[in-house]
């Protein structure tokens, strides 16, 4: 029994180091863990580079050894120290974390220089450690609340983009035609939805005067499309930022990991689970 409650006790205990920023041993394993992300996103972006891989290669070998190594002992004590491992391990950021411990074991067993595209992409897949980031941000819970709360209304947004461009697009093959450029309507329509998100390319433009009067009205349009989504957001966003005063990004629920708890929680608003109130 000693020997089971000592365990629960130290799973206790690396369960508030690990999930936990309300304490100072809390706050050191994010900064640690911040700058090794950090550190393994400029060692990826430097690889890429041939003449600095040639000369550093083997110190990039050795470094990146490390990170996956350190990853793959958070990853592991994530998993061990809450109750419920399934629902971290299937979470958002527990497959984040296992894409950025994954492809440095994956790269030895692609053998043979008929995959050395594929030995590149699971290489390349160390850029996901950039989304860990993502859990250091406080403000991106009220993002992500404001973008669940808008997503209706920008869907809607979205769809009627659509259509506008669509009907501009058909329009614009017809006055323009394929003399023009304008092969045919999805070419078309690609070249309203490019005008309409002021992006314009310039691969085609329409050469009548009535096309490029047509093209004016689509460009002054896209200005005025482009504060509706903002707004839409931005309302949203202001909402969940005076919501989340309820909110204590400190403590997190020791059975299945959820992060973000109300402050005068007593139970997990996910799996019901008693929270530590200390």
């Amino acid at each position: 029994m000693s020997k089971r409650k000592s365990y629960e006790e130290w799973r206790a205990k690396l369960h508030e180091v690990i999930y936990g920023t309300h304490t100072p041993a809390g706050k050191l394993f994010d900064i640690v863990l911040l700058v090794v992300i950090v550190y393994s996103i400029i060692i990826v972006m430097l690889e890429s580079i041939p003449r600095i891989d040639r000369e550093y290669h083997a110190f990039f070998n050795v470094s990146e050894w490390i990170v996956t190594i350190l990853f793959t002992i958070e990853y592991i004590l994530r998993v061990i120290c809450i109750n419920q491992p399934r629902k971290y391990i299937f979470s958002f950021f527990g497959i984040i974390d296992l894409l950025s411990t994954i492809p440095k074991y994956l790269s030895y067993f692609v053998v043979g220089s008929q995959f050395i595209t594929a030995f590149r992409a699971l290489r390349l897949l160390r850029v996901f450690r950039i989304l860990k980031l993502v859990r250091f941000v406080g403000e991106s819970n009220n993002l992500m609340r404001a973008l669940r709360a808008s997503r209706t209304k920008i869907f809607v947004f979205v769809f009627f983009v659509l259509v506008i461009s669509v009907l501009l697009g058909t329009i614009m093959y017809l006055v323009e035609g394929p003399q023009h450029g304008f092969n045919s309507i999805p070419h078309s329509v690609y070249w309203t939805i490019v005008t309409l998100t002021t992006v314009g390319y310039g691969d085609i433009s329409p050469q009548t005067g009535l096309g490029q009067v047509i093209a004016t009205m689509i460009m002054i349009i896209g200005y005025g499309i482009i504060a509706v989504p903002t707004g839409i957001v931005s309302a949203e966003y202001s909402s969940a930022k005076k919501d989340s005063k309820d909110y204590d990004d400190g403590r997190s629920c020791p059975n299945c990991g959820t992060e973000v708890q109300r402050k005068d929680a007593l139970y997990c608003r996910i799996c019901g689970e008693k929270l530590d109130n200390d």
